[in-house]
């Protein structure tokens, strides 16, 4: 049995690639979790989206080469 990793996308990235490794881990288009993340973004009270990015881009690991 394969067990699935989180990872940074090193293909599907805008900024650090934290939306296409998302993505890639849910099968689902990054584009909709990026448009997710901005809509929660801009409905959550101050910087909860920004800061959230933030420490995912810290976390999660980068993809291997």
């Amino acid at each position: 049995m394969t067990t699935k990793k989180l990872y940074r996308s090193r293909h599907n990235r805008m900024l650090s690639g934290v939306c296409g490794g998302i993505g890639e881990y849910f099968d689902l288009d990054p584009t909709l979790i990026r448009l997710g993340w901005v809509v929660f973004s801009v409905f959550s009270a101050g910087f909860g989206g920004l800061l959230a990015y933030i420490i995912c881009a810290l976390i999660i690991p980068e993809q291997p080469a």
